[in-house]
């Protein structure tokens, strides 16, 4: 007879782990005792839970698993950057990256197996979405890159942007209660100043987030502002076209009062011209924001590529002519696929 599946403890509450307690006739401060084995000091082992008895240690093993990642394989960059592929409870591949500067160390975390949105220029977007990742598995993503930097480094995690793997608003519950975790005295305890959810731009979800008063930043993965050629780069667009993207945004400030950064690439020959450069000014004066011009970062021999320099300069000079920050960003990871819009599982672990 096949034995039952235990449950992940991590799913369950304090509240939970205090009645779960109670009924085995146990104490219940031992429930914040545990609680914060697994999310203070990110325990992987109930072996390990020192001024908890073996019998009470017995009791959890007994009823309970600790459904932990595992990071299967680790790249290293020329330019510093690691990149995680991650293996979950069920075998499944997501990757993370830990990306370092001279001011800070930033993880960039998964939030679903794949990608649903089929953006035309991302990598992911070419995997199938197979399931959302769960609150454990985001923050397990962000403990094994904390002690990369303290490994690595010397130095602390300092930044935490969900733009890695799938689109953070569609797995909306689970990456709220990772957040929470990440920030809380009882979890982490990092700044919700320091994490910044990126997102393609689903309308109703924006509006959502600032309706729950979230404390995080917002970021908009943009690329054009003029309807017909950003529905070419991103379907969505779609059914969340521009109107109803600055109508959210509109409602995201006037709730949060915090501005919005736009993520934008340019390409040659799609969105290079002064046109596209004068549309998205046009946007940023919506409600208070600043734009990241971010370097492509080729997939494979297709239809897109990165745009000259000249383009670049020009978009600088009209964005900074209506006085809107535009800072170009170099994207890091390169030679091991760990760039914007590269994860896409291309790592031995994956294959296997």
């Amino acid at each position: 007879m096949d034995e039952v599946k235990k449950r992940d403890i991590r799913q369950l509450s304090l509240e939970d782990l205090e009645q779960f307690f109670l009924s085995q006739g146990e104490k219940k401060f031992r429930a914040k005792q545990v609680y914060e084995w697994l999310w203070h000091k990110s325990l992987k082992n109930f072996d390990d839970m020192s001024n908890i008895s073996l019998a009470t240690r017995e009791l959890l093993k007994e009823h309970f698993e600790i459904n932990h990642i595992r990071v299967d394989l680790m790249q290293h960059s020329t330019d510093g950057t690691i990149k995680n592929a991650v293996k979950l409870y069920d075998d499944k591949i997501v990757e993370s990256v830990l990306i370092p500067t001279s001011k800070r160390i930033t993880a960039c975390v998964s939030s679903q197996v794949g990608c649903s949105l089929d953006c035309n220029f991302c990598a992911t977007a070419r995997l199938k979405r197979m399931r959302n990742l769960n609150p454990d598995e985001i923050y397990d993503q962000v403990v094994a890159i904390k002690n990369e930097a303290e490994t690595y480094f010397n130095r602390p995690l300092t930044n935490i942007v969900f733009m890695g793997m799938g689109e953070p608003l569609l797995n909306y519950a689970n990456v709220l209660a990772a957040i929470e975790k990440i920030t809380s005295p009882e979890g982490l305890g990092m700044a919700p100043r320091r994490i910044t959810l990126s997102t393609v731009g689903v309308a109703k979800m924006i509006k959502k987030l600032a309706d729950d008063e979230v404390r995080f930043n917002l970021a908009v993965s943009l690329h054009s502002a003029i309807n017909e050629t950003r529905s070419r780069l991103m379907p969505i667009n779609d059914s969340n076209p521009i109107e109803d993207l600055a109508e959210a945004l509109k409602y995201w400030y006037q709730k949060t009062k915090r501005k919005v950064t736009y993520e934008y690439v340019i390409w040659d020959g799609v969105n290079d011209d002064e046109l596209h450069a004068r549309a998205l000014a046009k946007f940023c004066k919506v409600i208070p924001s600043k734009v990241n011009i971010i370097q492509y970062n080729p997939i494979d021999e297709g239809e897109f590529r990165q745009a000259k320099q000249e383009a670049v300069d020009m978009y600088v000079r009209v964005l900074e002519g209506q006085g809107i920050i535009a800072k170009v960003r170099k994207s890091r990871g390169q030679d091991i696929d760990a760039a914007c819009g590269q994860l896409a599982n291309k790592n031995e672990v994956a294959k296997i």
